[in-house]
């Protein structure tokens, strides 16, 4: 398939070329990665890359607060002040 035709994401929606490239520099700008660089050009298969390794670090991260946060509601009283804030900022 060439990469000029356009796209079909549900079999009647299009994706036009234009409607990639916007997409893709939006991500771009999303990306510490990518947008913290020198300005110039990267490619639209790099930004993807990019994203996917992202979504996994912060995935990771989500995981290891998680954790951290159980570790912390065990070492302490449920009824304490300290619960009751931590429960509040969690909900």
């Amino acid at each position: 398939m060439s990469s000029r035709r356009s796209r079909q994401s549900s079999g009647s929606s299009r994706i036009s070329d234009d409607q990639i490239i916007e997409l893709v520099s939006k991500l771009r700008q999303l990306l510490p990665e990518i947008r913290d660089r020198r300005p110039g050009k990267v490619s639209a298969s790099k930004v993807l890359q990019e994203t996917c390794n992202y979504i996994r670090s912060l995935y990771k991260e989500v995981d290891d607060l998680s954790e951290r946060l159980s570790q912390l509601l065990s070492t302490i009283d449920e009824d304490s002040a300290e619960a009751a804030i931590i429960r509040s900022l969690i909900m």
